[in-house]
């Protein structure tokens, strides 16, 4: 049930949306600093929305592991990927997170006054945050973590995706996930399977496609998954659940606009302050971060979460210079039907740079690697991207 909200609800820091950006924040400060009295507010009437997320190992520092590992629905040590030319075994360890169990235990760690559902956040001004109802939340600080935004300023592609979660009458076979398996008839851009085996006889298989454009039809999607799996030789019993969702793909734009057209707050985390991953859209590792320098904070009130957050995100965009560089490879210098080999390309480096990539951590010769040999484009379309987004 909708939690109802007083005309005028009263704390020390107010978090407007309550998905996984603000969830960790929430989280992190449960634990680091329980004396702030935060409020927690999202649209839905639980936390999360409906998603699975993961991360590689790689992606987040041993010691900062402490705020996602109680999230964890599922580990492995490896993953596979599949390509037209090849199919490699990787042993960067692989977790994934059922939305579920950041709602669960978000309502286990934090008061129940601390958390708002149900109430949309309008509207957030310095001191405030007005909800669709006309209430108000007041808060010396506040945080938006409402999503994606206006991303009118910036350059995209599409990443988008249908899963479901299927419960099979027999065992799939697979020993860790499938993150690309890429040999699928590319249709509508990049597209490929991606499976989860969370037991035996229970497999997610995602149907992803990098597109110019985020139009998503879900029944094709379904039917394409379906397809898949008597490929595989599944016998599907039934489906448990399933989810999907379009994340922009960042190739180019203009930062300073899409920060102007997002609100006058610069305290913003998640997708709202383009704080994801510039290949895959993960937000996971960025968020685990977020959480854990505002929880680290000297002192967190407006001026210092402004500051630190913006400045956070304006870093995120330049250090992210080479990966747009290489989404525009991706999207504008192959065709549709050939972006695959692009990411066939990347995948036949080492682990260690593999890594490191996934993580936006490339060196300066990983960049070099990454960008040397037979291009996966032509050199007549590589050439203008690279002097234009370089």
């Amino acid at each position: 049930m909708p939690k109802k909200v007083s005309p005028s609800h009263q704390c020390d820091l107010a978090i407007a949306g309550g998905g996984l950006a603000g969830g960790l924040i929430a989280l992190a400060l449960a634990k680091l600093r329980p004396e702030l009295n935060i409020a927690l507010i999202e649209a839905e009437d639980h936390f999360g929305g409906n998603h699975i997320w993961s991360f590689f190992e790689s992606d987040i520092a041993a010691e900062n592991r402490w705020l996602v590992d109680p999230l964890i629905s599922r580990q492995w040590d490896s993953y596979d990927v599949h390509f037209p030319e090849y199919s490699r075994r990787l042993s960067n360890g692989y977790f994934s997170i059922e939305s579920s169990n950041l709602d669960s235990t978000l309502r286990k760690r934090l008061p129940p006054k601390t958390l708002i559902t149900g109430q949309r956040a309008e509207a957030l001004e310095n001191g405030r945050v007005i909800l669709a109802d006309g209430a108000t939340v007041t808060a010396p600080a506040v945080i938006d973590v409402r999503g994606g935004g206006n991303m009118s300023a910036l350059e995209t592609g599409w990443q988008k995706f249908c899963g479901q979660m299927l419960k099979l009458r027999q065992p799939h076979g697979l020993e860790r996930p499938v993150i690309m398996d890429a040999t699928v008839e590319q249709i509508d851009g990049y597209r490929f399977i991606y499976c989860l085996p969370f037991s035996d006889s229970c497999v997610f298989v995602e149907d992803t496609y990098y597109s110019d454009t985020a139009d998503l039809d879900s029944t094709t999607s379904h039917d394409r998954i379906a397809e898949y799996a008597s490929r595989q030789g599944w016998d599907i019993d039934r489906i448990c659940s399933t989810e999907k969702g379009q994340l922009p793909v960042i190739y180019g734009g203009d930062f300073d606009a899409f920060w102007a057209a997002n609100g006058t707050i610069d305290a913003r985390a998640g997708a709202r302050a383009a704080l994801i991953q510039p290949i895959t859209s993960y937000s996971l590792p960025m968020a685990v971060k977020t959480a854990l320098l505002i929880a680290e904070l000297p002192e967190i009130n407006q001026s210092s979460l402004d500051k630190m957050l913006r400045s956070l995100a304006a870093k995120h965009w330049k250090d992210g210079k080479f990966y747009r560089l290489l989404c525009a490879f991706l999207f504008l210098g192959a065709d549709p039907d050939q972006r695959y080999k692009t990411l066939q390309y990347t995948y036949a480096k080492n682990e260690q740079l593999l890594a490191r990539f996934y993580a936006g951590t490339s060196t300066r010769m990983d960049q070099l690697s990454l960008l040397s040999g037979k291009p996966p484009i032509p050199v007549s379309r590589a050439m203008p991207l690279f002097l234009k987004y370089r």
